[in-house]
């Protein structure tokens, strides 16, 4: 068994009648937990009827909640609204719990750390964050770009570049990057060369490609491999990166080549599209 943080926002998908229980830290780290894995959830929650719900949605998972801390702010949540065509819109709200994460862990080893850019959208995450990584022994940090307008910024995405060991990307996030950081490229080998070049940290890059699949560049050979789309019948895609980056995670952790890393994610993520449901109920061996 490893030992996960997950360090981020949890939040609710609120509608005019219900609320859903989210954030990419959260999914993953759930993810985590069916995978036999130790996940904690490094957040903040507010002292109101969310933040109750979303602790016991958390141990009902088996996550963690130890480094969580009550906040005087509101549990975080993003409102939706449906318009006259069915179209959401989106309102994430700021000032809320996990805008201000805080721990006082020290001089502990950790397998992984586990954080995406969106966390990154306050100062006081970003004090906290650099704390945490310089305060304490992580194998490995996984990074996972969560581009959320206006939520991001040049100086946030450094950071989470700077220290990240491996790092997930989606393609319709990638030409993001490749603009804040100045990076012009002809192909995604290109791109994977020019970040590792830029940030001498980086182990491995995966990029998930949608129905093209996903590759993972490797920087200490340069080699590239990738990953057909796994078939599924799509209800949902909300959640399906949290849980590659979950399953990948997981076996690259247990020794797994990347090439089963990929193979067993990108399986996964199939599952999940198929459910309504960001962490629906399934066992490993079902994958």
């Amino acid at each position: 068994m490893n030992t996960i943080v997950c360090f981020g926002e949890i939040l609710f998908d609120v509608y005019p009648t219900e609320a859903f229980i989210g954030g990419a830290p959260l999914n993953f780290a759930a993810h985590l937990s069916r995978h036999g894995e130790s996940a904690m959830m490094l957040s903040a929650l507010g002292e109101d009827a969310l933040g109750a719900k979303a602790l016991g949605w958390l141990e009902e998972n088996k996550i963690d909640t130890s480094l969580i801390k009550r906040s005087a702010l509101p549990t975080g949540r993003c409102n939706v609204t449906i318009g006259e065509n069915g179209v959401p819109s989106y309102e994430l709200l700021c000032d809320v719990a996990w805008d201000e994460i805080s721990t006082d862990i020290c001089s502990r080893r950790f397998d992984a750390l586990y954080f995406g850019t969106l966390a990154l959208r306050s100062e006081h995450n970003r004090a906290t964050l650099e704390r945490l990584i310089a305060n304490n022994d992580f194998g490995d940090i996984f990074v996972d770009v969560n581009i959320r307008k206006p939520f991001y910024s040049v100086d946030s995405l450094a950071i989470a570049l700077s220290n990240a060991t491996i790092l997930k990307i989606s393609d319709e996030e990638l030409p993001t990057v490749a603009s804040l950081l100045g990076l012009n490229f002809t192909d995604n080998k290109e791109f994977c060369e020019l970040l590792c070049e830029k940030f001498g940290n980086i182990k491995l890059i995966v990029l998930t490609l949608g129905a093209n699949g996903a590759l993972c560049y490797e920087a200490n050979t340069q080699q590239l491999t990738n990953t057909a789309a796994r078939k599924a019948n799509v209800a949902s895609t909300v959640g399906a990166g949290d849980s590659f980056s979950a399953a990948f995670l997981h076996k690259y952790l247990g020794g797994s080549t990347i090439e089963s890393c990929l193979d067993y994610a990108s399986r996964l993520a199939a599952l999940v599209v198929s459910h309504y449901e960001a962490v629906p109920d399934y066992s490993p061996e079902e994958i």
